[in-house]
Formats: structure tokens, C-alpha cells, sequence
């Protein structure tokens, strides 16, 4: 998706490809988060309820142990399950495809 400093905009960049993606036939199995991306699973983000909604239907959210923890964000994890790298390297490689947003 690329990145950008204007957060209005990367906000509903972001809404609006979660919005999409969940009303599309397809999700994907797996969801990796870290550096900045850990803060979409955490207290606060714009698509806590898209996040939850793939959750509930299957989709497995890999949160970055290290990233929560450098941010101070441990505590307020609201979806998914906190990993490693070893976690996100392991879907990555079982991933067919792999996409980075």
C-alpha cells in the first residue's frame, strides 16, 4: 500500500481495503502485524472491528511480540495472537503467496 504522512489518508487507505477484503469471497488464512502495523490490533484502530470480524470468521492474526512491546502496547492487544518473527517467518513460508502491505 505504501506509506505516506499524511495519516487522514493512510487511515482510509487502510478502512477502506479491510472493508473491501472482508466483503469479498476470499480471505486470506493469515495476517502478520508488526512495526507501525501492530497498532491496527491494538486500542484505538480504525479497523479493530474489520480485524475482529476476520478473526471470527477464520482468519489467523499474528501480532509481533517485540513490536507490541518497543511500542508499549502489550497491554492493549484487541485482536489476534501475539507471535514472534519464527511465527510470522513460518506463515510466510507456508504462505503460496505472500503480500506486503
Amino acid at each position: 500500500m505504501g506509506q505516506t504522512d499524511n495519516q487522514e489518508l493512510s487511515t482510509k487507505l487502510v478502512q477502506k481495503y479491510f472493508s473491501l477484503l472482508l466483503e469479498g469471497g476470499e480471505l486470506p488464512p493469515v495476517i502478520c502485524f508488526y512495526t507501525d502495523g501492530v497498532k491496527l490490533v491494538t486500542n484505538g484502530s480504525p479497523i479493530l472491528e474489520q480485524l475482529k470480524q476476520m478473526e471470527a470468521r477464520g482468519v489467523r492474526l499474528i501480532v509481533c511480540s517485540t513490536c507490541l512491546d518497543a511500542m508499549g502496547l502489550a497491554n492493549q492487544l484487541q485482536a489476534g495472537i501475539v507471535g514472534g518473527m519464527p511465527d510470522i517467518i513460518e506463515a510466510q513460508v507456508r504462505a503460496e503467496k505472500v503480500i506486503t502491505l
